[in-house]
């Protein structure tokens, strides 16, 4: 009898350390192979800044912690993980590859994939390296809107693609620390595309949306139409900034601003009773200050304000500010705050729900949580993979499942993607 292959999936964040474990469901006649979920891990995340590594040695004692924990619940070691990348030095740009058709002017899949290859090259700093190369569209001799040219006549192809990458140096350190605890990496994945595939729907991507995934130091936004990428952006501020910004405006400790925010905090101020007090002494016995509510929630409010106007600029930038029927999906740590749905709503001038993973058959219980989006995408990206799952997840995955090129670190993705071509 096989046995049963376990796929980890591992968000290294500021704040935590979040890993999810999921397992294959052997498929019948008439149900194919399903993914379950069977273990979440999270642990406080040391050595880790606004998405990447400052300290090897206190990530990697971080990370197996959380390793350690995954095997005792699973029963056995692990192997590898699939590891998602973030922080502001990842890259978003448009890259066109132009190649001549091989022979016969029939168009075969080589040909896409020197396209691609055209693409890569064409957008590659010496100090960077590419983690996705994702294809918008291909024209054939001038004719655009061609999504597979395969099978097409033509002696030119050109591809436009997004491509997605990072400071070199940043995404070795990660696959260090990771590598430091005994594990292989199967790929590295930027996260914000992970966290879209357990929380966005392929309607979502097909209408427009924007994907915020906030975080303790980083806000990652993912923007999709017409179910591709249309940007990703990694900002510098995130939830840790508005406990900060408490803990600075209050004269308090940083563990008893957090504690005042997890308590008392909402994005909306004139929602606060003027009269409402908060009592210090109940988060920290040396302290013996009432102070108004509303000073705390004013100061969330202005940091909140921020975070979503640091958003609308990115939308701008693409013509897309207010002009996404499918709204903005908030997800992460930081989309817990009370009131920050209606504080999207006004700021963003948009339809704005949060994001929790879809449904997956899982035997844990609290694993559909916002803070654990991101972990459970990259299971689904192992999955898909490891598997060959052919369901439309939209976007990524309609184009993953042939062309889509991902990163140099991977064992998995580099060495087998002939095997996604049918």
């Amino acid at each position: 009898m096989r046995e049963e292959k376990v796929i980890a999936g591992l968000d290294v964040g500021s704040t935590a350390i979040k890993m999810v474990l999921g397992t294959l469901i052997p498929g019948m006649k008439d149900r194919p192979e399903t993914l379950q979920i069977v273990g979440k891990v999270v642990v406080p995340g040391e050595g880790i800044s606004k998405g990447v590594v400052t300290s090897i040695e206190d990530a990697v004692s971080s990370v197996s912690s959380a390793i350690e924990q995954a095997e005792r619940i699973i029963g056995k070691p692990l192997g590898s993980v699939w590891v998602g990348m973030g922080g502001a030095h990842i890259k978003s740009e448009i890259s066109r590859g132009v190649i001549a058709v091989a022979k016969g002017n029939e168009i075969q899949e080589n040909d896409v994939e020197r396209a691609l290859e055209a693409a890569r090259v064409i957008a590659s700093p010496p100090n960077h390296e590419i983690l996705h190369v994702i294809p918008h569209g291909f024209s054939i001799d001038g004719q655009e809107g061609v999504k597979n040219p395969v099978g097409f006549s033509g002696v030119r192809l050109e591809v436009e693609a997004h491509i997605l990458q990072g400071l070199s140096s940043q995404i070795n350190n990660l696959v260090k620390v990771v590598h430091r605890t005994g594990l292989e990496v199967e790929d590295v994945i930027v996260s914000v595309l992970a966290t879209a595939e357990s929380v966005l729907t392929a309607r979502q991507k097909d209408l427009g949306v924007v994907l915020v995934n906030i975080g303790g130091s980083t806000t990652s936004i993912a923007v999709f139409e017409e179910g591709d990428i249309m940007q990703v952006v990694v900002l510098p501020v995130g939830s840790g900034h508005i406990t900060g910004d408490i803990a600075l405006g209050l004269r308090c400790a940083i563990d008893t601003a957090e504690k005042i925010k997890l308590a008392t905090g909402t994005a909306e101020s004139d929602e606060v009773s003027k009269h409402e007090e908060v009592d210090m002494s109940g988060f920290d016995a040396s302290e013996n200050a009432r102070i108004p509510r509303r000073n705390i929630t004013t100061i969330i409010e202005a940091r909140v304000e921020e975070i979503f106007e640091m958003i609308d600029d990115e939308l701008k930038k693409i013509n897309r500010s207010g002009m996404l029927p499918a709204g903005a999906v908030l997800t992460g740590g930081g989309a817990k705050l009370p009131g920050i749905v209606a504080a999207g709503k006004k700021h963003l001038r948009l339809p704005v729900m949060l994001g929790y993973p879809q449904d997956r058959l899982s035997t844990v219980d609290d694993v559909y949580d916002l803070s654990l989006t991101t972990a459970i995408g990259l299971v689904e990206w192992g999955f898909a993979s490891e598997k060959r799952y052919t369901r439309n997840f939209g976007g990524v995955f309609e184009f993953f499942k042939k062309y889509v090129k991902t990163g140099q670190k991977g064992g998995v993705l580099k060495k087998t993607l002939k095997s996604f071509i049918p």
